[in-house]
Order: C-alpha cells, then sequence, then structure tokens
C-alpha cells in the first residue's frame, strides 16, 4: 500500500514539474502620483498580475523551478480615476544566471511609457491567443514571450523564435484596439510593435545570432577562463558596427544596448590596454549615444 502511495505521488510530482510554470516575475504597482488612502485596489491589481505572469504555462517546455526566468515587472500608475481606468509607466527587466558563477546578467529592459488599461478590484484578467480582451493582459502576455524569446535566445542560436511569434501575434491581435504602443505610428521607435517587428526582421538577425554567441561563449566561459571568454568577446563586436541605427524603427539595437552598455564596460575595463582601446573604438562608433560612458576604456 505504501509503495504504491509513494508510486502515485510520484508519477503526480512528475506531471506537476512537466505542467511547471515558466517565471519567477516580481510584481510591483507604485502610486506616488496618487492620491487616496485606499490603497486596495492596487494590492489586488499587484496580486492579480502577479499570480497572471506566474501562474500560466508561457513556454512547450518542462522547466522545473530552479530553472525559471527571474523577471520583473514595475508598474507606476501615474494617473486613475477612482474606478476602473489606470495610466501609468511599465518597467520591464528580465535576467539569467551566468554559467558557474553567482552573477546574474539582464537579458532585457524596457521602460513602456504607453500604458492604459481598464482593471476592476477582484477581476480575473483574462487571456486569449487568438483575439485582443483587454489590454492589461495583451500587454503581461507580450512582455511575457518576449522574455522568453531573449532568455532562450541566449541559450540557442535563434532559440527564441517561436516565443517572438507569439509576441507577435499579440500585436497582431491588438490592432483592433485604441490602445498606444501596438501600431507603427504610435509614438516613438521604443514600442511594442517595432520591437516584434525587429525580432521578426532579418535585418537583425545577426544581433540575435551576437546574442547568442555573447552569452554562450563569451559571460558563460568567464568563469572557467576569462581571457578566452573576453577574447572571444571582441571579436563579434564588429557586427555591433553593422547595425543600422538610423532605420526608422531601431528598437532592438538600442534596448540591447540598455542592457548592455555597463557590462561591456565592465568585460572590458580589466584587459590589456589595446584590446580595450579596439572595444572602445568599436563601441562609441557602435553606440555613439553612450559613447561619454565608454570613455572610462580610453584610461
Amino acid at each position: 500500500m505504501k509503495k504504491a502511495l509513494a508510486l502515485f505521488l510520484g508519477i503526480i510530482g512528475l506531471l506537476t514539474n512537466l505542467h511547471a510554470q515558466d517565471l519567477n516575475a516580481r510584481v510591483s504597482v507604485l502610486t506616488p502620483k496618487i492620491q487616496t488612502t485606499n490603497r486596495r485596489v492596487f494590492q489586488a491589481l499587484e496580486g492579480a498580475m502577479k499570480d497572471f505572469l506566474n501562474g500560466r504555462k508561457w513556454s512547450v517546455d518542462a522547466i522545473g523551478p530552479n530553472e525559471k526566468i527571474d523577471c520583473s515587472f514595475v508598474l507606476n500608475v501615474t494617473a486613475w480615476d477612482g474606478a476602473s481606468n489606470f495610466s501609468g509607466e511599465l518597467q520591464v527587466q528580465s535576467t539569467r544566471p551566468v554559467y558557474n558563477s553567482t552573477y546574474n546578467t539582464t537579458l532585457f529592459t524596457i521602460y513602456d511609457k504607453d500604458i492604459d488599461f481598464v482593471y476592476t478590484e477582484g477581476q480575473t484578467i483574462d487571456y486569449n491567443n487568438q483575439t485582443f480582451l483587454n489590454n492589461l493582459s495583451s500587454l503581461m502576455a507580450y512582455y511575457a514571450y518576449i522574455i522568453l524569446g531573449f532568455d532562450y535566445d541566449s541559450f540557442s542560436r535563434y532559440g527564441g523564435t517561436p516565443y517572438f511569434a507569439n509576441a507577435q501575434n499579440v500585436v497582431i491581435n491588438a490592432q483592433t484596439s485604441s490602445y498606444k504602443g501596438w501600431k507603427a505610428i504610435d509614438n516613438n521607435n521604443i514600442s511594442r510593435y517595432w520591437l516584434s517587428e525587429n525580432l521578426a526582421n532579418k535585418t537583425y538577425i545577426p544581433l540575435r545570432s551576437f546574442y547568442y554567441d555573447y552569452h554562450r561563449n563569451g559571460l558563460d566561459l568567464m568563469a572557467d577562463n576569462a581571457v578566452q571568454a573576453r577574447s572571444n568577446i571582441s571579436a563579434l563586436l564588429p557586427t555591433l558596427t553593422q547595425l543600422d541605427r538610423l532605420r526608422i524603427g531601431a528598437t532592438l539595437p538600442t534596448l540591447f544596448f540598455t542592457s548592455k552598455e555597463d557590462e561591456l564596460i565592465g568585460i572590458f575595463s580589466g584587459a590589456p590596454t589595446q584590446e580595450k582601446l579596439n572595444a572602445y573604438n568599436i563601441l562609441v562608433q557602435a553606440d555613439p549615444a553612450n559613447g561619454p560612458k565608454y570613455q572610462v576604456l580610453q584610461r
């Protein structure tokens, strides 16, 4: 009887693991500009967002509890009508551990300023990948797929393609809505539409390939052979100068440097003088907006 029970529990455990969720999302809802003594609706919103992100199966693979993708969603509510209409800004970031180290590298970070949605306290956040139901669930589903895509791309070349396609499907469904950020004409180039477009565009395939080699043949080798890892990254850097930063909707290169500029400086700060100068010359050409930050590599 005990053996049968143990076997039954083992099977249940296996099935549970096979359907384990994929994200370890930390969610914060901030309200510095909202004047109210009733914080309950914001606490409910925070909990509902966390449950939505962490309670769903976003990938097709079995992901163990220790393999969940660490990410954060920080929603800064800038306007609320006292009922169900919210406006704000959303910062999304994801990281992954670097092999054989305690260091976590940032894979993706974005500051989305075009956030408007409807939410009522106690509401279940519904989502359907076939149609647009509401902006809040579409926003979270979109970024969940983007997070998975970048994580998979960092472990296998173009491994994130199906998840980027899922994110693009969210964009397509959202074309029927009036919410900002989903269309090519919305505000500026840092938008959900253009990010999804870039990730599917062959123009940026070299950056996605770079992304894989940078993590697997660079960062993941650092603990065992820092000199070789840095050399591998040095050999990859010229790829960054080939990216068309002036193209309309060139979102992906901008977000790459937003996530990696400080890390690149850290990698080459301890390099021999010539290698450091070579890195500087390439980085200021590829990412002129952050040229002053790279000047530390000249010392």
